[in-house]
């Protein structure tokens, strides 16, 4: 080798070490470099109503859960709209330009609220997948290999003012199109809307989220970026002494973080899943028969949840108010049961404890803060014994007591009732947002006359302390289904008993209304027609009550696979809250045993057929099979005519088989009859078990 060519040689090695170094270099630059995020979006972005929006807006909240890897930036813009011909196109904004000059690793595009304008999206929401499509790819030009995430929208809520004249429905169909241009774009896909929509506290003006609101955005977009979901965890109702649903499908399901593999042993089974990238895992056993009792493990890498003594078996909810509330150890005979009744393995009560009784006392700023928080029921699975039957709903108590009884099954009852509570605060915000009676009685509900006065003062007096306006209390359309109900739709159920409508007594019309839409909706929540029994009102000294207990007669004749039982004459003339509840729970019992479990027994009374008048008789049909009589043997009570005039004349009547007689006066003209439609009724008419004939109004032919 020559002087040149060893010359060259030795260039070139250097030169190569260069070139190695300075890769080195950019290497290690870049390794120290943040990786920077870009925040691309609307007000809700920007901070829109926030007082200290620099360091509250949920791109300055997340820069704190992301670190110093980490360099956040916000590019929201107020009012942009995704359309490019919209009223204020983001591609048109100096924000647009900027974050495609930051370059960014990764975008957070939330974007389209703006869209629901009318000004926009009834003209040109065909083009909103296609504007969509532009700005990904415009950020992909600037740098290849960002990670895109676009995201479901934060919730506007009904008090808008343009929610009921387009925005509530062209905000379901951007919403319905987010998920479809991702998937079409091949990118991630953030929620922003689950997190929130249960929290309308936190939107002062129906579309902008407070600090607090910001943060659960900030925490939503962390743990997308990052797959943490905080490990391995499940919904509270799954602990130790559970009842699994017997002969349906069994879904086992929680969190764990992203990419996770799940295992779950249980029955002589093991299942294995991998978490998805929104921490969502789930599996699903095939149905089993009852037996127990049994232990279920679940685990990922570095974390294990062990339940044990868990039973399967029949599992029914339990839902309503205060006579649903009710403790067992409060009523007739109730002390002397949980005496006798000692342990009973197979029968497994889960009552969700309210955090704090709505009794006429002011709450202090924890209770406010942890109801807004949703955090207002709680509970553990437990079973039967001294201590947990004793605060347990008496009515729930003895219709599962029965059926266990009966049936030789393990029972599992979740007690979810709220006293005080009326039916808009068991039905979810999606169906009453959409029913067009109901989405009215969602705003401003403490000033509503949709809402019992009643509810409305003992809110005012449990939140006098508040300085919230938005302050959330049980007695608020969709709370109780929010804070209860809604953690429960994914874990099956043999049925539901309830018992309410104590607070909803002052407009029976909108009731029959709510009634039916609740039961259907809990149904398509659960993807199951499951059985609903459901306690008439009693008998009180109150004159909205007989016409409320004659609607709810009519009433479960509309709703499929429903039945009623009659509380009546249980009642008690001045009290709400009867204390004779056995008879009650052994009722709705014997309604499921009849109809759920296929029992040839009487199960209820029957119901008058046809009236029609014969001289100076009416005589009142009841189905063949009827075998009626007077309670006790006792003169027949509670029957009404009601002459053209409207005035209403007590008269005799008589039981003939399965025929009522009626004597009516000379002289008098008479167009309907009534039984047990006076407020507080001794109306004595039962069929051949003793169950009582419920209050009715029926025309004469």
């Amino acid at each position: 080798m020559n002087y040149s060519t060893e010359k060259t040689a030795k260039l070139k090695q250097q030169f190569s070490l260069l070139i190695l170094f300075v890769c080195l270099l950019q290497v290690n630059v870049y390794a120290q470099s943040p990786f920077k995020v870009a925040c691309v979006g609307n007000s809700v972005t920007y901070g829109y109503g926030l007082t200290n929006r620099e360091q509250d807006c949920y791109p300055a909240q997340l820069q704190q859960f992301l670190g110093q890897k980490y360099q956040v930036k916000n590019f929201g813009h107020s009012g942009a709209t995704l359309l490019k011909k919209g009223h204020n196109p983001y591609y048109k904004t100096p924000e647009f330009s900027e974050a495609i000059a930051y370059q960014p690793d990764i975008v957070i595009i939330h974007l389209g609220l703006n869209d629901t304008d009318p000004r926009d999206w009834p003209d040109h929401k065909e083009d909103f997948e296609a504007d969509y499509a532009y700005l990904i790819r415009e950020f992909r030009k600037a740098n290849p290999a960002i990670k895109i995430y676009i995201c479901r929208l934060t919730p506007i809520f009904s008090g808008h003012p343009r929610f009921k004249s387009g925005t509530r429905d062209w905000y379901d169909q951007v919403q319905a199109l987010i998920p479809v241009i991702a998937k079409a774009n091949k990118i991630g896909l953030i929620d922003l809307h689950e997190s929130l929509y249960n929290r309308p506290d936190l939107f002062a003006d129906n579309l902008h989220p407070d600090k607090e609101g910001a943060g659960i955005i900030a925490r939503t977009v962390y743990q997308a970026i990052s797959g943490n979901y905080g490990g391995l965890k499940m919904p509270d109702v799954f602990t130790n002494h559970m009842v699994l649903q017997r002969d349906q499908p069994l879904p086992l399901y929680g969190k764990a973080n992203a990419g996770e593999i799940v295992t779950v042993t249980f029955h002589h089974q093991l299942l294995k899943t991998m978490a998805n990238e929104h921490g969502d895992w789930k599996v699903v056993f095939p149905p089993m028969k009852y037996g127990g009792p049994f232990e279920m493990k679940i685990a990922v890498a570095d974390s294990t949840i062990l339940l044990k003594d868990l039973l399967i078996g029949d599992v029914w909810l339990c839902s309503g108010q205060s006579n649903m509330a009710f403790r067992l150890k409060q009523s007739t005979g109730g002390k002397d049961e949980i005496n006798v009744a000692g342990r009973n393995s197979s029968l497994r009560l889960y009552q969700l404890n309210v955090l704090k009784e709505t009794d006429a006392v002011a709450w202090d700023t924890t209770v406010l803060r942890k109801v807004n928080q949703l955090k207002y029921l709680s509970g553990t699975w437990k079973t039967s014994d001294q201590l947990s039957a004793a605060d347990f709903s008496a009515v729930a108590y003895y219709f599962g007591k029965k059926i266990n009884a009966d049936e030789h099954i393990p029972i599992g009852l979740i007690q979810v009732a709220v006293g005080g509570s009326p039916i808009e605060s068991w039905i979810d915000r999606f169906t009453m947002e959409h029913d067009p009676i109901m989405v009215d009685v969602l705003n401003n509900w403490r000033k509503s006359d949709f809402i019992m006065q009643f509810c409305r003062d003992r809110a005012d007096t449990n939140l006098s302390k508040t300085t919230s306006a938005r302050q959330r209390h049980p007695y608020e359309p969709c709370y109780n289904y929010e804070a209860g109900i809604a953690a429960l739709t994914g874990f099956p159920i043999k049925g539901t008993i309830w018992y309410q409508g104590e607070s909803n007594a002052h407009n029976l019309e909108l009731y029959a209304h709510e009634l039916p839409v609740m039961v259907n909706s809990w149904r398509q929540k659960w993807r199951r027609n499951f059985p609903f029994y459901f306690v008439q009102l009693s008998g009180i000294d109150r004159p909205s009550w007989p016409a409320f207990r004659n609607m709810e007669r009519l009433i479960q004749q509309q709703i499929p696979n429903c039945q009623m039982t009659v509380s009546m004459d249980m009642g008690d003339s001045l009290n709400v809250h009867y204390t004779r509840k056995k008879e009650v729970g052994e009722r709705l019992a014997l309604l499921a045993l009849h109809y759920t479990y296929k029992k040839n027994i009487v199960a209820e009374a029957p119901q008058a057929l046809y009236a029609r008048q014969n001289k100076n008789w009416i005589t009142l049909a009841f189905p063949p099979v009827s075998q009626l009589k007077a309670l006790d043997n006792q003169p027949l009570k509670g029957f009404e005519l009601v002459n053209t005039k409207g005035k209403r004349i007590a008269v005799k009547a008589s039981v003939k088989k399965n025929r009522v007689l009626l004597n009516v006066p000379p002289g008098e003209k008479i167009k309907t009859i009534y039984y047990a439609m006076q407020p507080f009724t001794r109306a004595n008419l039962v069929n051949s078990a003793g169950l009582p004939v419920s209050t009715f109004t029926l025309p004469l032919n």
